[in-house]
């Protein structure tokens, strides 16, 4: 099973972006679909997944806002975040969704002045 290693998160004031990547101990060329979730105090919600065939998609409260990639030589997916808002704050995991892969340790998203 492909291990996933999240990273780029941090403080950042409201407007702010910050770019967070998730490193794959192996290829995720063969994965169809993986995703960038994120668990705030009660709450964990699928922020945006993309498909082995590019394919997006996300959450309604951060679209037009956040944007999901990878690079297949690299074995990256990453999340472009901008426009950031304090209600963004929150731990970030990305995960395989297909096939169900495990967590990670996650990074932390701090939006805040």
């Amino acid at each position: 099973q492909v291990q996933l290693v999240e990273s780029g998160g941090g403080l950042v004031q409201p407007g702010g972006s910050l770019r967070l990547s998730c490193a794959a101990s192996g290829s995720i060329f063969s994965i169809n679909a993986m995703g960038w979730y994120r668990q705030a105090p009660g709450k964990r919600e699928l922020v945006a997944t993309i498909t082995s065939g590019g394919s997006t998609s996300y959450v309604s409260s951060v679209k037009g806002r956040f944007t999901i990639s990878r690079d297949i030589v690299k074995n990256t997916v990453y999340l472009q975040m901008n426009s950031l808002k304090p209600e963004d704050t929150a731990v970030y995991y990305c995960r395989s969704i297909n096939p169900v892969g495990s967590w990670g340790q996650g990074t932390q998203v701090t939006v805040s002045s």
